[in-house]
């Protein structure tokens, strides 16, 4: 059976995020595993406490400029296999697993897990459309750090309407040669309310996509394929 592919956008923005709620790395190019992007959300930090919980994660609700900690692979070109070092925003180096960040980030008590599978909320993959962004920008008066909502990949959809990711939904994206499903649309918390430069909150950003969205911007998705994707690729929809 032929496959037919519509071109619907390009990708402006890679991202993964080496540790569950610390800050980006941004890509050039990434391959995509069964468990995402390779190295995305490796790493986690899980709350003393809350082992037990359905959400035991150290995140942003919690200390909300985790963002600012940035961890780096000791080897960027075998991320799964590699040592991760933090950077915290006083200029100091831990490795990952060392007791002294898990006492810096959480003085209540935290400690580090390596998931092969990645601590995902949901899905490995989340996509964003530049026009959604732009649009929740209009709705709350001022342009919005594609940071806040912490994506891997961002897409500069062709049509330039809002929300066209959404019609994804149920359908298979090729972007270079990872082949995306897109799974559901991407339910938003707290997080979208932290400014990722200064920390600050603002909760009528997520009152507004809980209001006007169901309280869902982007989507997430899971490989169908595994392969390699880059700035730059054409998004293509599969028919």
């Amino acid at each position: 059976m032929t496959t037919n592919l519509t071109p619907v956008g390009r990708v402006l923005g890679l991202w993964r995020y080496p540790v569950k709620s610390m800050a980006a790395e941004p890509l050039e190019a990434v391959d995509a595993t069964w468990h995402g992007l390779a190295g995305d959300r490796r790493w986690a930090f899980v709350r003393n406490g809350a082992v037990r919980s359905g959400f035991p994660w150290l995140t942003l609700r919690e200390r909300g400029d985790l963002a600012h900690f940035r961890p780096a692979f000791t080897d960027p070109g075998q991320p799964d296999r590699s040592s991760v070092l933090v950077h915290t925003p006083a200029g100091a180096v831990f490795d990952v697993v060392d007791p002294a960040l898990a006492t810096l980030l959480h003085p209540e008590g935290a400690r580090p897990i390596k998931l092969d599978r990645g601590a995902f909320d949901t899905f490995p993959l989340s996509v964003l459309g530049t026009a959604t962004l732009a649009w929740l920008g209009e709705r709350v008066g001022r342009p919005l750090d594609v940071a806040r909502f912490r994506p891997n990949v961002l897409v500069e959809t062709d049509d330039g309407s809002p929300f066209a990711e959404e019609r994804w939904v149920g359908r298979v994206l090729r972007i270079g040669s990872l082949r995306l499903r897109v799974d559901k649309r991407d339910g938003r918390c707290a997080v979208i309310t932290i400014d990722p430069v200064t920390a600050d909150r603002d909760p009528a950003i997520l009152r507004t996509v809980v209001a006007e969205r169901q309280g869902c911007l982007g989507v997430y998705g899971s490989v169908v394929e595994p392969g390699r994707i880059a700035q730059g690729d054409v998004v293509l929809l599969e028919s």
